[in-house]
């Protein structure tokens, strides 16, 4: 079983940052590329309930065109955050490492490197 699971789009650089670092510090690491497999609405929630966000709004990339497509506003509900990410995954925030019972979204890194560290 992994010790930690990084949600990962290779394609950018933050995320390949955070996918060297966690690299470096965690031996057994399994690494999701989101955008090849999506998670489900029922996995978004999981994934928010691990992280101290105050919405799920954060977890969101509101400057994509899926945005708009999803309908999405700042007024929008959690479960409707979770629904549009799950139909748009490219909406997803990333990197974002799940460690244990906690999670964090790596924007920036020091998010990581503090989970990785508490």
């Amino acid at each position: 079983m992994p010790n930690a699971i990084l949600y990962h789009n290779p394609r950018c650089s933050k995320s390949r940052e955070a996918k060297a670092f966690v690299e470096q510090h965690i031996d057994n690491l399994q690494v999701i590329e989101y955008l090849k497999h999506p998670l489900s609405k029922q996995e978004l929630e999981a994934l928010y309930n691990k992280m101290d966000l105050q919405s799920a709004h954060q977890m969101l990339r509101p400057k994509e065109d899926e945005y708009k497509l999803a309908k999405l506003s700042e007024t929008s509900s959690n479960d409707e955050v979770f629904e549009a990410i799950a139909n748009y995954p490219k909406l997803l925030e990333r990197p974002i490492l799940e460690y244990g019972d906690k999670a964090a979204i790596g924007r920036p890194l020091d998010h990581i490197i503090s989970l990785l560290h508490a």
